[in-house]
């Protein structure tokens, strides 16, 4: 078959100092300080081998995620910039749906034919963190597109535990490539509700939400804030055409936060008592969390879901004197947060159809991530088949 593979030459930084895990694993913790000169192509790849507890899945929609762009961005010196857990050679793509070709031995859940959409953490279910009910901090994981072979591939194949059907999205869209799309989009927004209800707890309605970033992220959040009962929905955004998305899904203020003061604008917007929930999905904590903390209402949140391998400042006297709490969020498994959100998109009370803005064929998915670079586009899918 084929996938979009990327290579890279496995060389730490001079100031970088190696784990014992990473020597023995071959995988990267920080991916950014260690993988450099990355080549992305799509060509052959071995085919996928189902074993007995596992499915096959022919991919129908894979979306481009700010990960792959991290991977095809690289600094001054020719590294990565995603810099997370990785492992080199593999294929890219992470966010996908796609139809059940094959099921092994075992399976008892899925059979052939089915629609479904999949996990990207792989999580081992024995290790500390998990039997302690946290997947998406295993010991042992593996990514799909990060450390396995991901979704930028004709198929896939994933042990059936890790897979969602998504029936009722079909019957919601009266299509099956309509929900093969929106199936593809349901990883992304599980990172957006694990932050925002899992680690976060949520909001009560009629509490105000602010969301820094209108990527794919930022985006799924201002949809589920609005599933959700927010009372006023602001979204700050440097792209002119991902703030006309944000009014699309939800947010009922955009604003160029270059134009504006964000704290500023949210103490009136909100006539002096401040924010009840604040998300951080631009990946530019140096930049939003002074404006937040700011804005902070008596209780307020902030939810770090963005990824930013950087320190940042933080005013704590504003945490203390507004009774404030920061909450870092990493993943999406578990916490019924796949059946919920397909759930939520089943029903209509979440359509983020209009984010999708561009679809590419697999032979074209370098071209795809190079035009997510660009930063203007909502959700860019790849459709491999």
């Amino acid at each position: 078959m084929k996938g979009l593979v990327l290579d890279a030459k496995w060389e730490p930084r001079p100031d970088y100092a190696l784990s014992e895990w990473e020597k023995e694993t071959g995988k990267a913790i920080t991916g950014n300080s260690i993988w450099r000169h990355p080549k992305l192509e799509v060509r052959e790849w071995p085919d996928p081998k189902p074993g007995p507890q596992d499915v096959l899945i022919e991919v129908q929609a894979c979306g481009v995620c700010g990960s792959d762009m991290h991977f095809y961005e690289t600094d001054q010196d020719d590294y990565i910039l995603y810099p997370g857990l990785t492992k080199f050679p593999t294929i890219l793509g992470h966010e996908f749906s796609g139809r059940v070709a094959e099921v092994g031995a075992e399976v008892e859940t899925l059979r052939v034919g089915d629609m479904v959409t999949a996990e990207e953490m792989i999580w081992c279910g024995r290790c500390i963190p998990c039997r302690n009910g946290y997947p998406n901090h295993c010991t042992n994981l593996e990514e799909i597109g990060f450390t396995i072979p991901g979704a930028f591939a004709n198929y896939i194949a994933i042990d059936e535990k890790f897979c969602w059907k998504i029936d009722a999205i079909a019957e919601r869209f009266g299509s099956e490539e309509k929900a093969y799309e929106m199936g593809a989009l349901t990883e992304p927004t599980c990172v957006a509700y694990n932050g925002m209800f899992e680690r976060g707890g949520g909001f009560r309605p009629g509490h105000y939400v602010a969301i820094f970033g209108a990527g794919p992220i930022g985006l799924a959040a201002a949809g589920l804030a609005r599933a959700a009962g927010a009372g006023i929905i602001v979204s700050f955004e440097l792209s002119p055409q991902r703030r006309k998305l944000a009014e699309k899904v939800g947010a009922e203020h955009v604003y160029d936060p270059t134009e504006v003061s964000p704290g500023e604008v949210l103490m009136e917007l909100s006539q002096g008592e401040g924010f009840d929930f604040l998300v951080e999905a631009a990946g530019a904590p140096r930049l939003t969390v002074p404006e937040m903390e700011k804005a902070l209402a008596i209780n307020g949140k902030i939810i770090q879901i963005g990824r930013a391998a950087q320190r940042v400042p933080m005013y704590l006297e504003a945490f203390q004197v507004r009774r404030a709490q920061a909450f870092g969020a990493q993943g999406h498994s578990g916490h019924e947060t796949f059946p919920n959100v397909i759930r939520l998109v089943a029903s209509g009370r979440l359509n983020l159809n209009p984010i999708i803005t561009a679809r590419y064929d697999l032979a074209e998915t370098v071209a795809a991530i190079a035009k997510s670079t660009e930063r203007a586009d909502g959700k860019i899918l790849v459709k491999p088949s």
